[in-house]
């Protein structure tokens, strides 16, 4: 088990930069993330970690060695692949046996390696069979293991569990995160899901376009996001974001179409904002109290069984509401919607960057 760490690293291939001035530091024993849509970096910082690729700038350690020239077999750690790469003609003994073989481990501490692995990972009854005859699962399983069977500084994963049904991945992350805890690993997990990153990282990383957009945990990326780009990836229904204006340093923010009536507590000058607003801190009712509301009209109704979406057309804008249960409303009915003032995000208009969350009134 080791920290890893990588400061100041580059990594271009001709004229693209994959991974652009990285400073990221892992700790020991640490379920960390790394988050963001296809090629923004995310793969190539494990390629960078494993010694598949070496930065053009920067240094990478592991622990308090320097390895940036050191041979991917020499850095001890493991790696679970997306497309699990387990060897077909071998049963999952045998693949789990592979790696202790090729260290030349003796047979009595290699069967007792891989009957620990398999009484963790409940893989006990399926080590006599080939991949072919086993499902998704359980060859998911199977590959976690051998890369667990040894006793590597870190454990590597690249999209491990994204070709599994959404019932089994959901249960794969709750696995993963009892496993990690089980063994004390420095596990660093890739993953354009944002569910998978939110549900099982201690930490995760932002990526956009080859940088670092944030980094914190879940809770404080998904309250207090630094930009629209980090509240956008993260949350699902997606944050809504309303343009706005403020004609004057301390005055109020008033949407583009609608009546917001909102004052963050700010100096920001005069100019354009953007308001965000999770689904989830919105209201919709028929009727108002005559507290801050606005007028709409319902466009669209999605039952979800334990809550409802609810899109409510307001101005030029449509917005979308997260309801517990299952309330029932007409399409085209007139409601109101309410904010929840301690949630209300102000982004700045051309920059993106957050300024405050929570507004006054």
């Amino acid at each position: 088990m080791a920290k890893l760490e990588l400061t100041a690293v580059n990594k271009r291939y001709g004229e693209t930069i994959a991974v652009d001035d990285i400073d990221l530091t892992i700790e020991d024993n640490e379920f960390f993330c790394i988050f963001g849509p296809p090629s923004t970096g995310k793969t190539t910082i494990l390629r960078l970690l494993l010694g598949l690729d070496t930065p053009d700038d920067g240094e990478i350690k592991i622990g308090d060695a320097v390895v940036n020239h050191m041979l991917p077999a020499e850095r001890d750690l493991a790696m679970v692949f997306q497309n699990l790469a387990l060897f077909p003609h071998m049963t999952a003994q045998e693949n789990l046996a592979f790696p202790l073989i090729e260290r030349k481990m003796p047979k009595a501490e290699r069967d007792t390696r891989i009957n620990a692995v398999a009484d963790t990972l409940h893989i006990g009854p399926l080590l006599n069979k080939i991949p072919a005859h086993l499902s998704g699962g359980e060859r998911q399983r199977v590959a976690i293991g051998r890369a667990l069977v040894r006793d590597c500084n870190a454990l590597l994963m690249d999209e491990p569990i994204s070709a599994l049904d959404a019932r089994l991945r959901e249960e794969m992350r709750v696995e993963l995160k009892r496993l990690q805890r089980e063994m004390n690993r420095t596990l660093v997990y890739v993953t354009h899901d944002q569910e998978e990153a939110m549900s099982v990282a201690d930490r995760m990383c932002i990526m956009r376009d080859g940088g670092i957009a944030q980094i914190g945990t879940p809770q404080e990326i998904y309250n207090t996001p630094n930009s629209q780009y980090v509240a956008e990836v993260i949350g699902s229904p997606p944050i809504n974001f309303i343009p706005c204006t403020r004609g004057e340093a301390g005055g109020g923010f008033v949407g583009d179409g609608i009546e917001l009536g909102l004052a963050f507590a700010t100096d920001a000058p005069a100019g354009g904002y953007v308001i965000g607003i999770r689904p989830e801190d919105i209201a919709v009712e028929r009727s108002t109290d005559g507290g801050i509301a606005i007028a709409g009209t319902i466009y669209e109704v999605e039952p979800m069984g334990a809550f409802t979406i609810v899109d409510v057309t307001a101005g030029d804008h449509v917005i979308r509401a997260q309801l517990a249960g299952q309330p029932a409303f007409d399409l085209g009915e007139a409601v109101h919607l309410t904010f929840n003032a301690a949630k209300c995000h102000l982004f700045d208009g051309e920059t993106g960057s957050r300024l405050v969350t929570g507004h006054t009134s």
